[in-house]
């Protein structure tokens, strides 16, 4: 094996074992009483509570990608924050293992829900209090971000 196969095939081993990207949504609103809600929705294999995530698009930015993802999973349509807000990682089930993913956050101010939407047959959504959405999801650092997030009106 020659010296650029060797190297090649040195990075291919190297890149199997980082964590894979995904991109999500935070969806949240603002109560008339003022009080902040976080969107949730279920993984369609456990019913575990999560934010929508899901891989990048091809062709879609970051935070585009993540408003499609909150479309698609529950709906959803608003102003998606152009920046990240937060990361966290965690072990995706998937049916025969499990892979590592880092997940990169943006915010969207929900405006919107659709009356239909392309996965609405496979998960539930649910619209909760900031604490309760921290405490329901299973990754303690999503959980740990969506409790610091500073979601007050302007």
């Amino acid at each position: 094996m020659g010296k650029s196969a060797r190297a090649a095939k040195a990075d291919a081993a190297k890149r199997a074992g980082e964590p894979k990207v995904q991109i999500g949504a935070i969806p949240y609103r603002h109560r008339p009483d003022g009080a902040v809600e976080i969107m949730l929705v279920t993984t369609r294999e456990t019913q575990r509570w999560i934010v929508p995530k899901g891989w990048p698009i091809r062709g879609l930015k970051g935070h585009e990608a993540a408003a499609r993802e909150a479309m698609e999973e529950a709906g959803l349509l608003g102003e998606i924050g152009k920046k990240p807000v937060g990361r966290y990682i965690y072990w995706k089930r998937r049916t025969r293992d499990f892979v590592l993913c880092k997940v990169r956050l943006y915010l969207l101010v929900v405006k919107d829900q659709l009356p239909s939407w392309p996965e609405q047959d496979q998960r539930r959504s649910q619209w909760f209090t900031q604490a309760d959405a921290a405490d329901l999801v299973d990754e303690p650092a999503l959980g740990a971000i969506l409790r610091g997030l500073k979601l007050d009106k302007a």
